[in-house]
């Protein structure tokens, strides 16, 4: 039984949920990715198949993890591309602090990285006196703001236009009152270019790693990295071993499918492939491990590092839409935040904040069967021991009540008749957080199985 002092993710979600008219927007917000990424999808023939490939590609990559990982490194040597390698968060951070330290950079601008989020490295370096701009335009939303990013692709999806407005006039100077996105927009870019003539190096993530050419591909819509990695001498971009790819061929199967899940877009405005340092520069790539090996060890959760990063998952999942992203324990969230990082919820959580509908594994465009790997966090923490709060004492309870017939039929009959003849005032405190959002049931004038017997017995 867990005994975390954490909030669980219903409690997060009971918050966000108080809000009812964000909830609506943010529900309908993300609809409309999905719906882009269903017509995007629907407009390739070959959808299914590309799909195909990208699972097949990406689990031939993970079961020849260390061969295509030291061709990747070969290769870029051979580019006069530095190759650091991490076991964990804290080891990225150091090693990315020793390179800037050892350059004297004060001020480093940063194209997403959910990676670097995952180590916690901005907060790392601000404490050892470097300045992190965050470049992509919803991440320097977020930042300014204080937030972490709520989602993988669009990370200030829970704030409205009118908050951003408020947030620019009080950081940037923006017109009081402004909210009107073209503007904001301008403000922003206005803001960032200073930023990245005044840097002293870049960083990105990177959405592939090429094997056979000792090349990092990183997609962006606003070209925010290509800005940063060609300004300043210094570049360094971080991944994780999951990124690895054979070649550029499997880059392309990737490329094609990223986008469109993503966003419902044919590809992002900027596909960059990086395959050395500038004249005079230097290139510096940083490989992390950070519990991927550990998941590679479970045949189920290693198809987790199947996943793109591309967010379709969150855009479809009813939990997420109507929770939002800050009610997950881990720095992603969504159905792939619990498949990667139910391990790290010390209240024991996440892996039931599913409903496992299968919506998520439907869209994946490498096929990670996303419930079946939730399901299986679920039967890890039950054999652990690490059941949420309740859980532990009152199933087992549940589960000799529905394996008795007697008992079963009984109660159901109480159900129907209090339904009919007591209201609901008086009824819905006892259907917990279940009924606090939804109407109780219609009482049936039969059980299934008196209908059956009835009918078509």
């Amino acid at each position: 039984m867990s005994t975390s002092t954490s909030a669980t993710h219903a409690h997060k979600a009971e918050i966000f949920c108080k809000d009812e008219s964000r909830v609506d927007w943010h529900s309908k917000a993300l609809w409309m990715l999905r719906e882009k990424r269903d017509r995007a999808a629907g407009s390739l023939p070959e959808w299914e198949q590309l799909r195909q490939i990208g699972s097949e590609m990406k689990l031939h990559t993970l079961t020849h993890l260390g061969q295509y990982l030291e061709e990747f490194e070969q290769n870029c040597h051979k580019n006069n591309i530095k190759v650091h390698w991490a076991k964990d968060g804290a080891e990225h951070n150091r090693i990315v602090h020793e390179i800037l330290a050892e350059h004297n950079v004060k001020k480093l601008v940063k194209s997403k990285s959910m990676l670097t989020e995952e180590c916690h490295m901005n907060p790392y370096l601000e404490q050892r006196g470097i300045e992190v701009i965050d470049t992509d335009l919803g991440e320097r939303i977020i930042q300014l703001a204080g937030q972490p990013p709520s989602h993988i692709v669009v990370p200030a999806i829970h704030l409205k236009k009118e908050e951003v407005g408020d947030l620019f006039h009080d950081k940037l100077g923006t017109d009081a009152g402004a909210s009107d996105p073209l503007y904001l927009t301008r403000a922003a870019r206005a803001h960032l270019r200073e930023q990245f003539l005044s840097a002293d190096a870049a960083m990105t993530g990177v959405n592939m790693a090429i094997a056979d050419k000792g090349a990092v591909v990183v997609c962006t819509n606003e070209g925010n990295a290509d800005m940063g990695a060609n300004l300043p001498k210094l570049q360094l971009h971080s991944m994780g071993i999951d990124k690895i790819v054979p070649n550029i061929d499997s880059a392309a199967v990737l490329l094609r499918t990223l986008a469109r899940n993503a966003t419902g877009q044919p590809i992002t405005t900027y596909s960059s492939f990086y395959r050395g340092p500038q004249e005079g520069g230097e290139m510096h790539v940083i490989i992390v491990d950070n519990g991927r090996t550990d998941m590679l060890k479970d045949k189920i959760l290693a198809e987790a590092l199947k996943c793109i990063r591309c967010g379709g998952c969150l855009n479809t999942c009813p939990v997420y839409r109507r929770s939002g992203g800050y009610s997950y324990n881990y720095t992603i969230p969504g159905p792939i935040g619990i498949a990667v990082g139910s391990q790290c919820d010390d209240t024991n959580s996440m892996p039931w904040a599913c409903t496992l509908c299968g919506s998520c594994s439907y869209v994946c465009p490498t096929k990670v069967p996303l419930d079946k790997i939730i399901h299986h966090h679920r039967r890890l923490k039950a054999e652990a021991g690490k059941l949420p709060y309740g859980k532990a004492s009152y199933m087992p309870l549940v589960g000799k009540f529905m394996a008795s017939e007697t008992a079963l039929n009984c109660s159901m009959s109480v159900a129907r008749m209090a339904l009919k003849i007591l209201p609901g005032s008086l009824l819905k405190p006892f259907s917990g957080a279940w009924g606090k959002y939804r109407e109780l049931p219609v009482a049936p004038n039969s059980s299934f199985e008196a209908w059956f017997k009835k009918n078509r017995g």
